[in-house]
């Protein structure tokens, strides 16, 4: 897979010609789609000629390139970022934050967590708190969660998980397919080098690899003292963002694979509802 690998402050056409290569697109397909020539585009990449706003962001588009790095292809051409990056607190995301949080506070009593690209945890809901707490016990959940990491590397997580076997091939291929514009960023690319390179991870995917689908989705197996929680996931996004925070957010929402995990979980966690 592709990763955002072009160093900052790069020349503009260098940028561009890098973006050509991660989508395998010739210079006569992108000036087919961004409407333009391809004498125009081979100028552009060789700085003969200048692109305008407008058409920097004609290209990008052609090239399906993520909010966050079309900023940088506008930094690169000499022109300010068109794309803001707000925080999710902030009020110009007020309705995408209300919207988030409606999601996670009506597939309560189940687990649901927001995620940036990196698979960094953002927020989550109280069925994940009442999750996590109980895996972490008697520690505190840590600040700097990273999903991946959490599942995959020795800890709390990966000791509570009866299935790891299934659960980190499916895991890996996810970060894969899910990648914003379907490609890594630096540090995410980073991080998902390193799990793939541990000995006991190596084994695990190459497994994997030879091996049929034996189902249409892979559960995540918990073990929490004694008794097995079965779920599995679905991943919101956020449709049409026009800002790089918005693009970058992924909410996941946990099912019960089954009656007996409802039945379950919903009697684990009536405990600490008031």
């Amino acid at each position: 897979m592709s990763t955002l690998t072009a160093p900052a402050n790069h020349p503009f056409g260098d940028l561009l010609r890098h973006w050509r290569s991660v989508r395998v697109k010739s210079q006569l397909a992108l000036a087919s789609d961004a409407r333009t020539t391809p004498r125009y585009v081979s100028f552009v990449e060789t700085g003969r000629a200048q692109p305008s706003r407008q058409m920097v962001v004609r290209l990008a588009r052609a090239l399906d390139v993520p909010l966050r790095e079309r900023n940088e292809l506008l930094l690169a051409a000499g022109f300010a970022p068109l794309y803001s990056d707000a925080a999710l607190t902030s009020s110009s995301l007020a309705w995408v934050e209300r919207a988030i949080d409606a999601l996670l506070t009506q597939h309560e009593p189940f687990p649901a967590v927001v995620m940036d690209r990196g698979w960094n945890l953002q927020r989550v809901n109280r069925g994940a708190l009442d999750l996590f707490g109980r895996v972490f016990a008697p520690a505190a959940i840590p600040d700097d969660a990273n999903v991946l990491a959490l599942f995959i590397e020795p800890g709390p997580v990966r000791d509570h998980l009866s299935n790891w076997n299934a659960v980190v091939p499916a895991l890996l291929d996810r970060a894969r397919r899910e990648a914003v514009g379907g490609v890594f960023d630096g540090a995410t690319a980073e991080l998902v080098a390193a799990l793939r390179s541990r000995s006991d991870v190596r084994e695990l995917v190459r497994r994997d690899e030879a091996m049929p689908a034996a189902a249409p989705v892979i559960d995540i197996h918990f073990d929490i003292d004694g008794t097995e929680l079965r779920f599995f996931s679905v991943v919101s996004t956020i449709g049409t963002p026009i800002d790089v925070t918005a693009q970058e957010l992924r909410v996941e929402a946990f099912f019960p694979s089954d009656s007996e995990t409802r039945d379950a979980w919903t009697a684990l966690t009536a405990v600490n509802r008031p």
